[in-house]
């Protein structure tokens, strides 16, 4: 049994105009995790157009995977500006995931609010895109519509900036805020980055694979968050 497994939708993205990709938790997480040689599964979901070439993608990482093909890819088209802000559309709705995994850390990530369905595990890492993304075709919105039923099992919430000011307080056990090219705040601690002139697309995702691989290899939440970040810097300098 790996010791982490990494649940989601894959998605199609379109960035700034050029062609499409393959994007999602699942795809960033796998690309982290395989920098770290970590003994680690994906388990992910996407439309069945897209199976074929998203599978293909996936093995390249090395990282063993089980993809699950139904119904449409989640689409996205987006941008960013300068100062590396984004602006998002969704243009396509997967359908709601519930896999079943069998390990004691997961990384759940969703796209947006309602389509991963949150697994029973020791350790769980929710993506906070599941609480506040409204499942909505056009123009992303955030809001706090979300149950907090949500959080019930949730042991490390990780947020960003935005999500974390529509969420408001929460009682999590290990709250992480990534910051963009700031870096992060895990608990309350500044972990600083390493900026990188780069795509930044999935490094949030990048970040909590990275932590949550650090967790279970036994690091303390502020070790993770320092670890998480100096591979992210890697990555994207690669």
């Amino acid at each position: 049994m790996p010791s982490l497994a990494v649940i989601g939708h894959l998605s199609r993205d379109v960035v700034a105009g050029g062609s499409p990709r393959i994007g999602g938790g699942p795809w960033h997480a796998a690309r982290a995790l395989a920098a770290l040689g970590a003994d680690a599964v994906i388990v992910a979901a996407c439309g069945t157009e897209d199976e074929d070439a998203f599978r293909a993608g996936l093995a390249e990482t090395g990282i063993p995977f089980e993809l699950h093909a139904r119904g449409r890819t989640t689409a996205f088209s987006f941008s960013y500006d300068a100062d590396g802000a984004r602006t998002m559309t969704v243009d396509a709705l997967g359908e709601t995931f519930a896999p079943e995994v069998d390990a004691d850390w997961v990384q759940v990530a969703p796209l947006l609010r309602g389509d991963v369905v949150v697994p029973r595990a020791p350790h769980v890492l929710l993506d906070g895109q599941g609480l506040v993304r409204r499942p909505a075709l056009g123009r992303l919105e955030l809001d706090a519509g979300f149950d907090p039923e949500l959080l019930r099992g949730v042991s490390i919430l990780k947020l960003s900036d935005e999500e974390a000011a529509v969420v408001g307080a929460v009682d999590v056990a290990e709250l992480v805020v990534t910051h963009g090219l700031r870096g992060a705040t895990v608990n309350g601690t500044d972990i600083p980055a390493d900026p990188v002139d780069a795509d930044p697309t999935g490094a949030g995702d990048m970040f909590a694979a990275g932590y949550l691989a650090a967790r279970a290899g036994g690091a303390e939440p502020v070790e993770a968050g320092r670890s998480a970040a100096a591979l992210v810097s890697a990555i994207l300098a690669s």
